[in-house]
């Protein structure tokens, strides 16, 4: 149940907010084998002078930050995979895939806690972490 929060410096409109978040949210499933309806993407708009970049990028408004809080567990051929299916899911934004920087950050389960309070470790997630 990974917990994913796109950080981008320029305004979308709703329907591409939407389309953005399933992209991203899409990028996740099929790199760790996640069930798509285990959804939860935030997606944050910065004004460009709260979120600064680097100054060689070409196109600094596409700049976008994709943070990825998971289970530890996952190969680094399934962030490879992650890492692959994001930046072509982004295409059609029209986001160069040299801004795009991809965070993932591995937890252990028992620093979740999920389904009432339960730590993660204890539960049945229905779905393998060790992709």
């Amino acid at each position: 149940m990974p917990s994913t929060m796109i950080e981008v410096r320029r305004e979308y409109s709703t329907a591409e907010e939407v389309a953005l978040i399933d992209a991203v949210h899409d990028a996740v499933v099929i790199g760790f084998q996640i069930p798509a309806q285990d959804k939860d993407v935030r997606l944050v708009v910065h004004a460009p002078h709260r979120f600064a970049c680097s100054p060689r990028l070409a196109q600094p408004e596409y700049f976008t930050l994709i943070t990825v809080d998971c289970f530890a567990g996952r190969s680094i051929d399934a962030k490879r995979t992650l890492y692959t299916q994001m930046i072509a899911n982004l295409k059609p934004f029209n986001i160069p895939a040299d801004h795009v920087t991809i965070l993932i950050r591995d937890h252990p389960t028992h620093n979740w806690g999920l389904r009432g309070g339960h730590p993660a470790s204890d539960l049945d997630l229905g779905f393998n972490i060790n992709v």
